[in-house]
């Protein structure tokens, strides 16, 4: 099934508002006393309402296989969680709730029961929520509907700018005490924050927000900070393409592009897995090689198939199609490439990252930055560049459109179809 914006809008508003009252409802029984426990003022929680939208866009095939779709929002919402935790953490130095001294847990962020019961989530979601609420939003007159999605937009809008504009204050006060009081309106927000998580609040006046620096020498991208992710987004695209190429040159005997975009050996997904695992894998280096298999199985196979669900989404064509491999998944992953996956984990954080992270450290401090932000601009064209051929290689196909105006024409004539079928041997249109 199809979804049009206007009901991702109210799909989007009506989980919110779900999972305000859930939340609350908890709250009112563990604290016995109300709390409104969301980041905004208004009764909703936006991170239930994206929850559900991602699961609608990403996990719709799979509402006929419950197994898949369970596991499927499991992993979703945990990612989702991990994001906005870590996000929140970045904006004040502190957590704003931490699971770590659950042992289901991941850095204190994610809780593996509370991922479980968002897979549960998922399933009602798409298994009897999205169908009955459909029906409801049908209830409603088409002009109504939007004026009040406007109205309500406008309001979610004033409100995150004004909840975020006074949780920065409270981090500036945090880092400068002496800062003069903020206004009543503000003062009120910031209690509210701060009641709602205690984790936050707990550790007030400790918070400094000021990282010690690293004794020894200075060096480029220490740790695992954004240059050094994005060094490593290069390296690995580069890598991974270079690594795809031999592979299928060993087993099909024939040389055939494996770039993910017109302009360079760069496989993107390749560049986004390897930062990706970073991101998420790096404290957890020195762990077994078990462990990182494992996790880089669950995460790759994850990764991979939202992938695949995204360019079909945007380009409207399949890069890659693993139906003819046993214990596929809608044709998306498979599990022979998800353990593929897990053994990438292992290699690339034991073996490659080290060596890689030292070269991406010998740039100059002088340097570093600028030769980052020059090949992020670069691969930001790159993308664009590609994501407009391959939509015209597309409408060439299915609608057999014309050029209309002179940019359709300059993309016609420098990536032909024979081009673009060079440079993606395995893509398929979808109708």
């Amino acid at each position: 099934m199809e979804y049009t914006l206007y009901q991702f809008a109210w799909l989007f508003l009506f989980y919110s508002l779900g999972g305000w009252l859930v939340l609350t409802v908890s709250s009112l029984i563990t604290r016995r006393e109300f709390t409104n426990t969301g980041f905004l003022n208004l009764p909703l929680c936006p991170i239930y309402g994206l929850d559900a939208v991602v699961f609608t866009i990403f996990l719709s095939e799979l509402a006929e296989r419950p197994l898949w779709l369970f596991v499927g929002g499991t992993i979703l919402s945990a990612f989702f969680t991990f994001l906005t935790g870590f996000m929140l953490e970045h904006l004040v130095h502190k957590k704003w709730w931490d699971f770590s001294r659950s042992r289901l847990s991941f850095e204190g962020y994610v809780r593996l029961p509370s991922a479980a019961v968002s897979g549960l989530a998922a399933v009602l979601v798409l298994r009897w929520g999205n169908p009955l609420l459909l029906r409801l939003i049908r209830l409603i007159p088409g002009k109504l509907g939007t004026v009040i999605l406007i109205v309500l937009t406008v309001l979610l809008a004033v409100d995150f700018l004004s909840s975020f504009a006074s949780v920065w204050q409270l981090r500036r006060r945090f880092l400068n005490p002496t800062l003069p009081s903020p206004g009543a309106i503000r003062r009120r927000i910031q209690k509210r924050v701060l009641r709602a998580y205690p984790n936050l609040a707990a550790e007030i006046p400790i918070l400094s927000g000021v990282r010690e620096k690293s004794p020894g020498e200075k060096v480029f991208a220490q740790g695992c900070c954004f240059y050094k992710l994005a060094g490593l987004f290069f390296l690995g695209s580069f890598l991974g393409d270079l690594t795809e190429t031999i592979f299928c040159y060993a087993t099909t005997g024939v040389l055939m592009s494996r770039s993910s975009v017109v302009y360079g050996p760069f496989s993107i997904v390749w560049g986004f897995g390897c930062t990706l695992f970073t991101a998420l894998l790096y404290k957890y280096k020195d762990k077994s090689d078990r462990y990182i298999f494992f996790a880089g199985t669950v995460l790759g196979g994850a990764y991979e198939y939202i992938c695949s669900v995204l360019s079909e989404l945007v380009f409207g064509t399949i890069f890659w199609d693993y139906s003819a491999i046993p214990f596929n998944l809608g044709g998306r992953i498979n599990l022979l490439y998800c353990f593929f996956w897990g053994i990438a984990a292992v290699v690339w954080l034991k073996a490659l990252y080290p060596r890689l992270s030292g070269l991406i450290e010998s740039l100059p401090l002088a340097l570093g930055p600028w030769l980052m932000r020059i090949l992020i601009v670069c691969m930001a064209f790159n993308l664009l560049i590609s994501a407009m051929a391959l939509s015209r290689y597309s409408a060439r196909h299915q609608e057999s459109a014309e050029p209309s105006n002179r940019m359709e024409q300059i993309l016609d004539e420098r990536f032909p179809d024979e081009r673009i079928e060079r440079i993606y041997p395995n893509a398929k249109l979808v109708s």
